[in-house]
């Protein structure tokens, strides 16, 4: 009865559904522009603070490693605040921690303000799913599928529009993250003057295991396959600036970080209609794989037009592959386990985000050679390749 009074009622109030569901997409644009607001200011902020790759590398990973560190206890955080309250507190971190990062000329601070940021993202990304399910029960593929085309769109405004817009307006990268967090900050104001109140929870919900099952190999095989993609496209991103401007390409940044963005907008909509055919077969998996290959080789080797295509291709691989992958852990852990599955995918792939930048840094600082930053990217796409086949083995859970 509770659910199907719930249907009635998004059924008799059409205004309500959509505003769920526009909140659902703001809320998914939040995801990502206060992050990827910095890969284009990369070369500002490595001459002013006098950064090494390294550094950058780390600058790069903290969200990521947010990502990890927070999943699971964003489930916890969830069952004590409710959904509602929960996203509106990871998007006011993310907002102030936003704005603040470059209150400061330091490397320390920046560093801190950025973990600030990047936990209150954290717990608006393990947010979302819960928020789908509360806010429209009836609707959960389309407003899944609307929240993650906003996270690609938040993905792509930034880096497209920091350089030639934004920081023309503002003055400076500083003034620039403030200004991509100004928006997350009305959203929050939306999400909690707009989203649907928290319905009532029995006890018998609230004591739900919450803990992953760290010995299963499913969520190892989804998280490292998840961390393939994080990896490459976290690190793609920030090293591409500094290595066109060392290869003398520096006018291409923008193009090529749009490219790398927008490039995900196409396998989204592909793969709308075809997800459900493609699920738990390993062949979009290799493809993927070997086009993210094709893809690292075009931005090390290739110049001017050819990067920027490469960088397409790059970004359309790793929407397919993200894609694919956000669609299993409900398609085979049971009813009751797929926020356990998704908490612990979440922590393991994004604890390979942390380190495969880092790790990129580091091959460029020690060697001195800039192309080896792309290496361990590479490597990511092997690992990819590798792991798909055994995807077709693995078996839905019973219920």
């Amino acid at each position: 009865m509770p659910a199907l009074s719930t249907r009635s009622s998004e059924a008799a109030s059409p205004a309500r559904l959509a505003i769920s569901l526009s909140l659902l997409w703001f809320a998914g644009c939040a995801l990502r522009l206060t992050i990827l607001a910095v890969p284009p200011v990369i070369p500002l902020i490595h001459d002013e603070l006098h950064m090494s790759a390294t550094e950058i590398g780390i600058l790069t990973g903290l969200p990521s490693m947010l990502f990890a560190a927070a999943a699971v206890p964003g489930s916890l955080l969830i069952a004590r605040l409710g959904v509602r309250t929960a996203l509106v507190f990871g998007l006011a971190l993310n907002a102030i921690g936003g704005a603040l990062r470059g209150a400061l000329p330091d490397i320390g601070w920046l560093y801190a303000m950025t973990i600030v940021m990047g936990g209150g993202v954290a717990i608006m990304q393990v947010t979302m799913p819960p928020a789908v399910r509360a806010w429209v029960p009836g609707r959960i593929a389309f407003a899944t599928a609307l929240w993650t085309n906003g996270l690609l769109i938040g993905e792509t405004l930034p880096v497209a529009l920091m350089l030639p817009l934004i920081l023309p307006l503002v003055g400076n990268w500083q003034w620039g993250f403030v200004f991509w967090s100004v928006p997350v900050a009305i959203i929050a104001g939306a999400v909690l003057a707009a989203a649907p109140a928290q319905p009532a929870t029995n006890g018998a919900k609230q004591r739900r295991r919450w803990w992953p099952d760290w010995k299963s190999p499913l969520i190892w095989q989804l998280g490292i396959m998840l961390g393939t993609v994080n990896a490459s496209y976290f690190s793609t991103n920030a090293f591409l600036p500094d290595y066109l401007r060392s290869n003398g390409q520096g006018e291409w940044i923008s193009a090529t970080l749009t490219a790398l963005n927008v490039g995900q907008l196409p396998a989204s909509l592909i793969l709308l209609p075809l997800a459900s055919r493609l699920d738990r077969k390993a062949l979009p998996y290799v493809v993927c794989g070997l086009l993210c290959l094709a893809a690292t080789a075009g931005i090390v080797f290739g110049s001017g037009p050819w990067v920027v295509a490469a960088a397409t291709v790059q970004g359309f691989a790793a929407a397919a592959i993200l894609i694919l992958l956000l669609a299993l852990p409900p398609s085979l852990a049971a009813p009751d386990d797929v926020h356990r599955v998704t908490a612990a995918m979440f922590t393991i792939s994004y604890s390979c985000a942390v380190i495969v930048p880092v790790v990129s840094g580091l091959s460029w600082d020690t060697s001195g050679i800039a192309a080896l930053a792309f290496a361990p990217i590479a490597l990511c796409g092997v690992v990819l390749i590798v792991l798909a086949p055994a995807i077709t083995h693995v078996r839905p859970a019973e219920d």
